[in-house]
Formats: structure tokens, C-alpha cells, sequence
């Protein structure tokens, strides 16, 4: 034990360290898997893996409980790697570094990885315990859920034999989950001339930091920044006003992040250049007005920088900037059928220059209405298409429809009130989870989503809410131990 050892329950948060030490980026899960097979081995217990990488480990029921049904507890071993510019860290191989701040748990300049680490421990926990009434548990442990829901689409349909499936990938404690947003990509490409840098130009970084970043289903309703969207607001208007001419844009790293950091490099002619500043500054001053309650912390910057090998050519910079700025992102339709829900959303993830003379575009649509993630997907491509960039789709995945009669949400929303003296809020949530993938091959399937507080998921601002995780823990035993 290290940071965490004072925290309760002391066996959760030391399998929650524990997972801090291995690296575990989507697609690179070799070390989180081998870890959950050295896990089942040590202790003894069933484990098997799939093709895709995915991993179950069975557990037998307690002596009391050997009656009750089968339980499937499921997380996914992946996690968002995000970073703040100014840190040092190798997702590959470098420790997540845990703090504790106040009443939250959070990372050092990075994801905590609580999404879903927390989830993994919980599942540890119960495994390796001898003290916990339970029926028969298997425990599903999925690769890739964060860029793209690969390892919950290549489940096999004999994988695991529980009918009932407790996934512990949710973020607001209080909150039960009984349905999802499914969700699409939709990918542009442009390419693009490299073009001499005009004589006599002056060349300048324009960036954009400091925003809240998050998750871009669980947070698209507040109102953050885009910084993507910010930084080419600048840019287009400073095309029109100045003829500055574009070298280079990144913005934005992951589909599922609201983009919380972008750059650009930009050349003008000296003439502008005093134009140009005295518009970046009434520009700065307007945009953190606008922002002030959601994004207290937005810097944008206008510094002078080494000159570029080349600037694009005006035709692309010209199709590049409009299409940006009238690509939708946020709330598209909030749902006719539950209150509060976002029914439709896109994210303008990121923007990046590639070495091949080509810019790469990521966006995400998510709607728990099936035929609406098609429209504004579509609506996304007529923008880019029109600019003249190549667009295609990701696979997608589906959403998750409530079922109003599941018997494990009322099991798991009387244990919330026996343990806590309120009833818990049970809903749908517009993110995406492998529970839609999930009822595709197990359609019998009766599930439940919850989990602890996670605040600012997908960005370095992760943190994890020390009080709710006990509850957290709770809940899930009790539910254990009311299974039929």
C-alpha cells in the first residue's frame, strides 16, 4: 500500500493502487491482462480469455449462497491516457501517481483512470474475499471499451452463462442506470498543397488551454469549451481580416474527449501584425467572458514562433476553416421522453495535421434514438463533404433500451434505500456503455449500471470521490446478497 492506505475499504482501494502501477491504454492491454491472469491463478479460480483479448474469471458461491443465481460483474481493463502539455509521462509504461485532495482522489497531471479502474478493483475485491455472502460471480473484464467498444462487440455468445449483469462503469453515485445513448464516428480527411511561406512573413503560435476537457457524453450538456471550435474561431476570422495564411492546426486527442487543448501556427505580413494582436486581444477578453462560469481557467495565448517549412494553400485553409466552424458540436435534441436526458450530441474531438500532407478530422455522434445518431452523423458529413474532404463512418454501436420491469433494478434501487435511508435516482445516461453490445448475443440479459462519483473524466481533471466509493462498495455487497 502507498497513498491510499488510509482510505476504507481498505481492500478496495488497495486492488485500486494496485492497478495504478500497470499501464493500460486501449489496445495495449497486455499488462492489465496479465495481471488478471496471474490474479486468477494465485487465487486459485476459473479464468479464460477470448480472441479478442477479454477476460472472465469465475468465482464459486459462498457456503450459504449456493443457491442463488449467477452474477456477472463487468468493467473494462482500458483507460483514457490524457495529459496536461506541460507533463512529463509515458502511458506505455510510466505509474499512474495517485493524491489525495480533500475528500477526491485524482492523478498528478494525467487521468486517473478510475474510469473503469475502480470497477476492476471492485471486481478484485470480491474474488479474492472470503467474508462476502454472494451466489456463483463471474467477473468480465473487456479490452478496448474507450476507443471504440471493440472487446463488448467480439463477446462470444457462450462466453459467460449469467443471465444477470452488474456493470460498474457508471459515474454518479446515487444513480442507477438502466440505459445508454448508442453512438457512431464520423471521420474526415483532407488533403491539402504545401506552399512557400510568403516573404517577409512574421509567424506566430495561437493556443488555446486550460479547459475542462470531460467526457463527451457525460458532460456534453454543460456547456464547456471546445477548444478546437474556440482556436478556429480565431483562425477564420483572422483569414478574413488579416490574410493570415495557416501552417499548421492539432487540437484534441481522443473520440469520446471534449477537446480541452489546440495550437496553431500561423504567418502574416508585418503590416498586420499590430491589427492582428489588438484583435487577439478584444477577441480573448469576449471569449472568456463568454465562458466565465463553466471555463474560470481558459488561456489563450498569441506568442511570436520559429518560422514554418511551408503554409498550406489559401484554396484548403479556406475549405479547412468553414468547414470547421460550421461543424456542429454539443446538444443537438434533448429527449421528449425523460427529463434531463440528452437525446442527440456530437463532439468536434480533434484536428490533426498529418505527415502525408493530410489533416485528419475525428467527431462523435451519440442519441439513444437509433435513427437520429444517422441524421446528425449525416448532417456532420454533408459539412465536411461539401468541403471536399473524404469522409467515412466507424461501425457504430447500439444503445441500450430501459427495461421498466428489471428485476435487478429494483433489487439494486431497495438495497440503495435499505443502506441509505433515500431512494436512488434510476435513469438512462446519454454515454455510451458496453451493456447495448452486451443484448445483441444475450438479449436475456437483465442489467444495472452504477458506480462511485467520478468528476471530470477523460481529461487530467479525473477525480474520484472518496465517500461515494465506500458507498459504492456497499451497495455493491448488498446487492450481492439480495440476488434471487
Amino acid at each position: 500500500m502507498g497513498k491510499l492506505e488510509q482510505l476504507e475499504p481498505k481492500i478496495l482501494w488497495k486492488f485500486f493502487e494496485e492497478i495504478l502501477e500497470i499501464p493500460r491504454p486501449s489496445k495495449k492491454e497486455e499488462k492489465i491482462r496479465n495481471y488478471l491472469i496471474d490474479f486468477a491463478k494465485k487465487h486459485q479460480l476459473d479464468y479464460k480469455s477470448d480472441a479478442a483479448g477479454n477476460i472472465l474469471i469465475k468465482k464459486p458461491a459462498s457456503r450459504e449462497s449456493k443457491k442463488k443465481q449467477t452474477v456477472i460483474l463487468q468493467s473494462h481493463m482500458d483507460m483514457v491516457c490524457e495529459k496536461n502539455s506541460d507533463k512529463i509521462h509515458d502511458f506505455n509504461n510510466d505509474p499512474i501517481v495517485p493524491q489525495i485532495s480533500g475528500k477526491w482522489v485524482k492523478a498528478e497531471g494525467t487521468t486517473l483512470g478510475a474510469d473503469d479502474g475502480i470497477g476492476i478493483a471492485a471486481q478484485l475485491a470480491v474474488l479474492s474475499s472470503n467474508d462476502i455472502e454472494h451466489g456463483p460471480v463471474e467477473c468480465l473484464f473487456t479490452v478496448d471499451e474507450e476507443t471504440g467498444l471493440t472487446g463488448a462487440n467480439a463477446i462470444e455468445k457462450d462466453f459467460f452463462e449469467g443471465k444477470i449483469l452488474l456493470n460498474l462503469d457508471s459515474e454518479d453515485e446515487g444513480e442507477l442506470f438502466i440505459g445508454c445513448a448508442g453512438g457512431i464516428d464520423t471521420l474526415a480527411t483532407f488533403e491539402y498543397k504545401k506552399k512557400a511561406v510568403p516573404a517577409g512573413h512574421q509567424t506566430y503560435e495561437v493556443s488555446v488551454s486550460g479547459l475542462s476537457g470531460g467526457h463527451s457524453g457525460d458532460e456534453i450538456h454543460k456547456g464547456l469549451g471546445n477548444s478546437n471550435k474556440i482556436l478556429n474561431r480565431f483562425l477564420w476570422n483572422a483569414t478574413r481580416n488579416f490574410k493570415i495564411r495557416l501552417a499548421h492546426f492539432d487540437g484534441g486527442n481522443l473520440r469520446n474527449a471534449i477537446p480541452r487543448e489546440a495550437r496553431a501556427i500561423i504567418t502574416i505580413n508585418p503590416k498586420h501584425s499590430i491589427d492582428l494582436k489588438t484583435y487577439f486581444n478584444k477577441f480573448s477578453d469576449e471569449v472568456k467572458k463568454e465562458l466565465v462560469y463553466t471555463e474560470p481557467n481558459l488561456i489563450i495565448e498569441l506568442n511570436k514562433a520559429d518560422h514554418p517549412e511551408y503554409v498550406v494553400n489559401k484554396k484548403f485553409q479556406h475549405h479547412l476553416l468553414n468547414s470547421l466552424y460550421a461543424c456542429p458540436h454539443g446538444v443537438i435534441e434533448w429527449s421528449q421522453t425523460l427529463k434531463g436526458l440528452v437525446e442527440t450530441s456530437t463532439n468536434l474531438a480533434s484536428v490533426k495535421f498529418k505527415e502525408n500532407n493530410t489533416v485528419f478530422i475525428t467527431t462523435s455522434q451519440r442519441s439513444s434514438v437509433n435513427s437520429a445518431i444517422i441524421d446528425i452523423s449525416d448532417r456532420v458529413r454533408s459539412v465536411f463533404e461539401m468541403a471536399g474532404a473524404q469522409v467515412i463512418n466507424s461501425d457504430g454501436y447500439p444503445g441500450w433500451n430501459p427495461n421498466p420491469d428489471s428485476e435487478i433494478s429494483k433489487i439494486t434501487a431497495d438495497s440503495y434505500q435499505s443502506l441509505f435511508g433515500k431512494k436512488p435516482l434510476t435513469r438512462a445516461i446519454h454515454a455510451g456503455l458496453e451493456c447495448g453490445l452486451f443484448l445483441q448475443k444475450y438479449p436475456y440479459l437483465d442489467m444495472i449500471s452504477f458506480g462511485p462519483t467520478i468528476k471530470g473524466a477523460h481529461s487530467p481533471d479525473e477525480r474520484l470521490e472518496i465517500a461515494s466509493t465506500k458507498k459504492f462498495w456497499e451497495l455493491l455487497l448488498e446487492v450481492l446478497k439480495r440476488i434471487p
